[in-house]
This record gives C-alpha cells, structure tokens and sequence, in this order.
C-alpha cells in the first residue's frame, strides 16, 4: 500500500496549506488546514478536510465495510448501514484523538440486534486496523440505533 501527499500552496492556489494525497489505487484527496486568523499565510482557506478529520472519515469506513460484510456473510438482511463519529483531541502537541465515540445506524429486515452488537464488536477487537491504531491513544465506545425495515412498513 501506498500514497503521496503533496502540498499545493506553493502553487499559487487559493490555500496555502492545501494538499493533495495520491493513493496506491489511483485515486486522490484534497485535504487543506483550517484558517489561521493571528498568521493567515499559515492557515488554509477549509476548501477541504482537515487531515485529522480525514482520520475520522478512515475509522468509519473501515468499520462500517466490516459490519457491513460480516452481517452479510451472516446471511442477514442488511439494507444500510451508517456511523456517526465525535471525537475529543489532546490539549497539548501531538493532539492525539483522546476519545472517540461511533454512533452505528444500521438498517434491515429483521436484523437481530445481537448480530449486529456482535459485529461492531468484532470490527472493533478484531478486523478493523484503523479502530486498533486510533485505539491505542483513544477510549473508543459505540452505540448502536437499529432500525427494523420490516416493521417500518404499513
């Protein structure tokens, strides 16, 4: 795996503190700082995310695609699947993620909520390598909002 971040203020772009990230399977991110109101030529223009959020977004796919599949390999009728993530950072440098809390909403016919407790449990002990890194400075806890599509219907 691999990729290539490169700064693109040099540029004359709009942000001074933009970036651009080229991944191993070809595709690309923008990522620019937020703006520094003291020194603004060290600042961004927050034309794109942030790279700590960026983190965020990794962490809820990764373990989304893990619910995801592990319910489907379950032979479970998952229909949807999304999670809200709040995270709270270190006061001082490196501003480590110190907390992080993932709000599942996962939807289905008759999805039984152990089994999908049991795997958002198994993302994240087991499957999910961002969980296990972001883990490692973070308390991470989870809740979960299961939403029966069958008895949605009238």
């Amino acid at each position: 795996m691999e990729c290539r971040v490169s700064w693109t203020g040099g540029l004359a772009t709009r942000s001074g503190m933009g970036f651009v990230a080229e991944t191993g399977s070809g595709h690309t991110v923008m990522m620019d700082g937020a703006p520094d109101a003291v020194r603004p030529e060290n600042g961004g223009q927050n034309l794109a995310p942030r790279p700590m959020e960026m983190l965020l977004a990794a962490l809820g796919g990764c373990a989304s695609y893990d619910v995801v599949l592990i319910l489907k390999r379950g032979r479970h009728a998952v229909e949807g699947c999304s999670v809200a993530i709040e995270a709270e950072r270190a006061e001082t440098d490196p501003k480590v993620f110190t907390r992080i809390h993932m709000a599942f909403e996962v939807r289905g016919a008759g999805l039984p909520q152990a089994a999908v407790e049991r795997a958002i449990a198994m993302s994240h002990e087991k499957y999910c390598s961002a969980s296990a890194m972001l883990g490692r400075t973070a308390e991470m806890t989870t809740s979960l909002t299961l939403i029966d599509s069958k008895q949605a219907q009238p």
